[in-house]
């Protein structure tokens, strides 16, 4: 079965979500902390935390947000959004995270993600791959690299990654439905990888049709805040 991860964006300590990564299209769903420990009563086990002010200011910022909820609830948390230094990736994991996600540095500074990937192990690290155009996007999703999907990860599989999130922006916070073919792709392409698809998840149908095209993972948030996914009844019942 398809493992499903909620997913908590903070900007300002508050729950949001953007569309389509734009930090002028902000929906407002409440306290992080009241969220998590909702999400851990319809029965998720695992939690992806995404520090948005962190990504726009290449430093995590919503540290304490992530110390509130791995401190007060079981959820298995992955972390995101301003990694951009050792002391940042310390912060993380002194926070409580038990993974996480990095895709900045892994274009910008590979010579540091590879330091990091040897150093904590691919069981702690999440390779973050934000796609649009077909082309890497960093920091915050302001600036698109010349890094074409598949070439990156390939180089970075090449050095042990096995976690990588793919975000399709366009398709992010919209719930359009998934970017089901490009994820099908990259599981052709590397059929051993543990893949988290993320972006435009709106309902039970959409991810059955991610796990038919072998997609190990899924992360979304809106479809359950607005109350199109009810989580309670996908973690009871088998896809």
């Amino acid at each position: 079965m398809i493992e499903l991860i909620p997913a908590i964006d903070i900007i300002g300590g508050r729950c949001v979500r953007l569309t389509c990564g734009d930090y002028a299209q902000k929906t407002d769903y409440g306290e992080p902390l009241a969220m998590a420990l909702m999400l851990e009563r319809m029965g998720a086990h695992r939690l992806h935390i995404v520090d948005l002010d962190g990504a726009k200011s290449h430093h995590v910022v919503n540290h304490q947000v992530l110390r509130s909820i791995t401190q007060n609830t079981r959820l298995v948390v992955d972390f995101g959004g301003g990694i951009k230094t050792d002391d940042d990736l310390q912060l993380a994991f002194d926070a409580g995270a038990t993974m996480v996600t990095v895709g900045s540095v892994a274009v910008t500074q590979p010579q540091l993600f590879a330091t990091w990937l040897g150093h904590y192990g691919a069981d702690k690290m999440i390779l973050g791959a934000d796609v649009r155009g077909g082309r890497i996007s960093i920091n915050g999703w302001k600036e698109d690299s010349t890094e074409e999907l598949l070439p990156f990860l390939q180089r970075y599989i090449d050095m042990g990654v096995r976690h990588v999130l793919c975000t399709e922006i366009s398709k992010d916070g919209t719930l359009a439905g998934p970017a089901t073919e490009l994820y099908r792709q990259v599981m052709q392409a590397f059929p051993h990888i543990h893949l988290i698809a993320s972006g435009g998840v709106s309902s039970v149908a959409d991810i059955q049709q991610l796990q038919e095209a072998g997609v190990p993972a899924v992360v979304f948030g809106k479809a359950i805040y607005e109350g199109r996914i009810d989580l309670k009844e996908l973690f009871n019942d088998e896809l």
